[in-house]
C-alpha cells in the first residue's frame, strides 16, 4: 500500500498546479484529468505484476475480479474539482479488501506529503499514531462538510443546517482530507450526503483505527451505504440523531 502511495503520489505531484492540464467532464459531470487515469493505471499495474488474483475496483477504469477474496478499491484522486483548482484538500484513496471488508485503508496527500494509514485497530500519520480527539459536545466541534449544497440534493437539508449552526466551526475542508484531519484529531465530525464505493473504503479502518465511528448517515454500515457520518463516539451519536429528526 505504501509503495502504491509513493509511485502514485510522484506521478501525480508535477502536475498539480500545471496551468496546461486538460480536464474533462465525465458523463456523471464530474471532473477527470491525466492525473486521476495515470495514476490509477499506474497502480492497477503495480498490483496485477505483484498479487495476480487480486481483485480491483477504480473509480476511472472499472472492476476486475470483483468477487475475488482480496481486492484494491483505488480512488487516484479523490476531490478533483479542489485538484484542478489549486486547492491541496485531496488525495488519493487505497483500500484492501478482504471478503468485502475494508481491512487497510490509506490516504496519502502526496503534495503535503501526508501519508495516513489505518488497519481498523491503529491509525498513523507519516509513523504518527493519531487518535480522534475527545470533544464531547456538538456546540464545542469543527464540523467538515466536502460540499454544503449537497446535503438539501441527498437528505435531510435543514436538519443538516440545524446541525451546521449548532457546531462551533463549520467548513468546506472535505473530501478525503477532511477524514485525514478528523483522525488526526485536527476536526470533530466529517460527513458526506452522497458518496460512492472507491470515496467510502478506504475511510473505514482509517477512522477506526484512529478510534472513530464511521456510518452511513443514517447510522448504518458504511461499506453498504452511499453517504458518511464520521465522529469520535461521543459526537456520532449527536451527530445522527440531528440528521434524522
Amino acid at each position: 500500500m505504501q509503495e502504491l502511495a509513493a509511485q502514485s503520489g510522484d506521478f501525480v505531484r508535477p502536475l498539480f498546479g500545471s496551468p496546461g492540464l486538460a480536464v474533462e467532464t465525465k458523463a456523471d459531470q464530474t471532473p477527470v484529468t491525466l492525473a486521476d487515469r495515470g495514476a490509477e493505471e499506474l497502480m492497477r499495474t503495480l498490483i496485477a505484476k505483484k498479487f495476480p488474483a487480486h481483485g480491483i475496483i477504480g473509480e476511472e477504469l472499472g472492476a476486475e475480479r470483483a468477487e475475488a477474496e482480496f481486492v484494491w478499491v483505488l480512488d487516484p484522486i479523490d476531490g478533483t474539482k479542489s485538484f484542478i483548482s489549486g486547492v491541496p484538500l485531496w488525495g488519493t484513496l487505497i483500500a484492501l479488501l478482504h471478503r468485502g471488508e475494508p481491512v487497510l485503508g490509506c490516504i496519502h496527500q502526496p503534495v503535503l506529503r501526508q501519508l495516513m494509514l489505518g488497519d481498523g485497530t491503529t491509525t498513523s500519520l507519516n509513523g504518527r499514531t493519531v487518535r480522534c480527539r475527545g470533544t464531547a459536545r456538538l456546540e464545542e466541534a469543527t464540523l467538515l462538510t466536502s460540499d454544503p449544497l449537497n446535503p438539501g440534493k441527498y437528505q435531510n437539508g435543514p436538519a443538516y443546517e440545524a446541525v451546521v449552526r449548532r457546531a462551533r466551526l463549520a467548513r468546506t475542508w472535505g473530501d478525503c482530507y477532511g477524514y485525514l484531519l478528523l483522525a488526526a484529531g485536527w476536526a470533530d465530525v466529517m460527513l458526506d450526503p452522497i458518496m460512492n464505493p472507491w470515496d467510502i473504503a478506504a475511510l473505514v479502518p482509517i477512522i477506526r483505527g484512529a478510534g472513530g465511528v464511521i456510518t452511513d448517515w443514517q447510522g448504518r454500515d458504511p461499506v453498504k451505504g452511499s453517504s458518511i457520518v464520521a465522529a469520535n463516539a461521543a459526537l456520532h451519536s449527536q451527530v445522527i440523531a440531528a440528521l434524522n429528526p
